[in-house]
């Protein structure tokens, strides 16, 4: 009897937490686009994460504690507090064409899911640039962000998993590749 009643419980639990589909996954696949570097002028490749993140957190503390006045270092360990992972892919090329929407829209349709959010999407006709901002929401708290930006000649990846305070990364605007979006700044 006890048996047939932990089932039970089992499967009610199961239908309270998974009310239909699970939570989107903020950590995005990626591909290693290794059909392009060869193609490519330029191409960056970062991946920070587990023992790695551990180190730029560190590094970041004692930038804080050997520069007790920047402002910067400050919010930049703050922000660090709650990542998990980092990871930016960067292609440049010669020429337009070089490589297929298709290689970058695998990765824009993973932000489709019900837990992403468009955060700024511009789409330039001429010239043709395309720039989206995603967050992943988990209930109330931002739990990664991606950032996919088009050109004919180059594009860029970016994805951030942790927990993600907007205001906090705001403090990092015109700093790490982060656009200044303030006026008054």
């Amino acid at each position: 009897m006890k048996f047939s009643h932990s089932l039970a419980a089992l499967g009610l639990a199961a239908i309270l937490v998974l009310p239909g589909q699970a939570l989107a996954d903020p950590e995005l696949q990626i591909p290693n686009f290794s059909h392009l570097r060869q193609k490519a002028t330029d191409s960056t490749d970062i991946t920070i994460d587990g023992f790695l993140m551990r180190i730029a957190r560190k590094f970041a503390k004692a930038d804080v504690e050997a520069n007790a006045n920047d402002p910067e270092a400050a919010a930049a360990a703050d922000f660090l507090e709650g990542i998990k992972s980092v990871r930016v892919r960067n292609f440049t090329f010669d020429e337009d064409g070089a490589y297929s929407k298709a290689d970058v829209d695998s990765v824009r349709k993973q932000l489709s899911g019900p837990d992403w959010s468009p955060l700024v999407q511009v789409h330039k006709r001429d010239p043709q640039e395309d720039v989206d901002v995603y967050i992943c929401m988990q209930g109330e708290k931002v739990s990664g962000l991606a950032v996919i930006s088009s050109e004919p000649r180059e594009f860029t990846i970016v994805n951030i998993v942790g927990s993600i305070d907007i205001d906090k990364l705001g403090k990092l605007e015109g700093q790490f590749g982060i656009p200044q979006l303030s006026q008054n700044q």
